[in-house]
């Protein structure tokens, strides 16, 4: 199957922040909707975040001909500060990939009745497939399943908009939530939050595409992220003093357009567990095992089985913990990712004024 690379970037980049956080509504809940129209402001500034930073990692990742992230991070933070931040990226890269397992386990469980032990253990399979495949196979699954994602998480959400009833209960926006008080602040996190797996995902295409279809591929799909995030964050609000009450805000707004729908978007925060799960086991496999391709698939297999068993436990306390921990880090990367290009440009200028 022969795609574009704007297309393969597109794919992965979307394919490794609209999870199953983002797909439930909960994750755009706590950080834009809380605060109202004003948290489209902070969609705004993510979405510029998320626009810039995906095309200067691709970009980067096209001249350093990287194959995975420590490539990337090296150049971006220095050897010392590189080698720090890739032994954190691979417990993160592992964690989420648990959590992900974990989360299949709970559909499986709740949704269906099964065994939450083969909800993680089917999950597991799947992607020890996919990674049998290589870039190729993890490149397929996304250019398959995130368009569908979009469609239904965004088709949702401007559907509800279009249904919404005479009479709403009356609620006040949130000033406070546990993530931040402020809707700048809450928009920064949530891209550092994201920017550690898209980095570990879209270095591993520095060899594949051109410097063109990185550019292009990094901006366009930061901004369909971004419009997602615009559609969701404007059903939220409209229908803030409903959702504020549920778990699963989507859920609630695919039974304003239809009962039957429920169980659609139950699906669709399933696939997004599973393209987010194979873009920490990819980003995982591809740092150890760099162009070999046989130990990439046995450290993709053994990330999946080592952390099926880890799945037993509760992982609720741990992403409260921890994730938050992800986040500050992410600012580091960030930050480097924003200044370094900019340094570049006025050292350039400057020698440029010398001569």
């Amino acid at each position: 199957m022969q795609l574009s690379g704007i297309v393969k970037v597109m794919a992965l980049y979307v394919g490794a922040v609209i999870g199953a956080g983002f797909a439930s509504g909960q994750e755009i809940m706590q950080f834009f909707g809380h605060f109202g129209y004003w948290g489209l402001w902070g969609i705004i500034t993510a979405t510029a975040l998320f626009a810039y930073l995906g095309a200067v990692v691709q970009v980067t990742a096209v001249n350093l001909r990287s194959s995975n992230y420590r490539e990337v991070l090296d150049y971006f933070l220095g050897s010392r500060l590189a080698k720090a931040m890739d032994i954190f990226s691979m417990l993160m890269l592992l964690g989420c990939l648990g959590v992900m397992l974990a989360g299949s386990g709970a559909i499986f469980e709740e949704q269906m009745g099964w065994p939450s032990a083969a909800g993680v253990v089917f999950l597991a399979l799947l992607i020890i497939v996919i990674l049998w495949f290589g870039l190729t196979g993890v490149v397929a699954a996304n250019v398959v399943l995130v368009p569908l994602k979009l469609l239904v998480v965004c088709g949702v959400a401007i559907l509800s908009l279009m249904m919404v009833p005479d009479v709403l209960p009356t609620a006040e926006m949130a000033a406070e939530n546990h993530i931040t008080g402020n809707w700048i602040w809450a928009a920064t996190l949530y891209v550092s939050y994201n920017i550690i797996l898209s980095l570990a995902v879209l270095s591993s295409l520095g060899r594949h595409i051109s410097r063109k279809e990185a550019v292009i591929g990094g901006f366009a799909g930061g901004l369909a992220i971004g419009l997602a995030a615009t559609a969701v964050t404007t059903a939220i609000i409209t229908y803030y003093s409903v959702v504020i009450n549920y778990q699963v805000p989507l859920l609630y707004l695919a039974g304003v357009v239809h009962p039957a729908i429920r169980f659609i978007v139950s699906l669709v925060i399933w696939l997004a567990m599973v393209t987010t799960a194979i873009a920490n086991a990819h980003g995982f496999a591809s740092r150890l095992a760099k162009s070999d391709e046989r130990r990439y698939r046995l450290v993709g297999a053994a990330a999946c089985l080592g952390m099926t068993p880890v799945c037993l436990f509760d992982f609720s306390s741990v992403v409260q913990s921890v994730y938050p921990l992800f986040g500050l880090l992410g600012l580091i990367l960030m930050g480097a990712l924003i200044l370094k290009p900019v340094i570049g440009i006025w050292r350039r200028k400057a020698k440029k004024v010398e001569l």
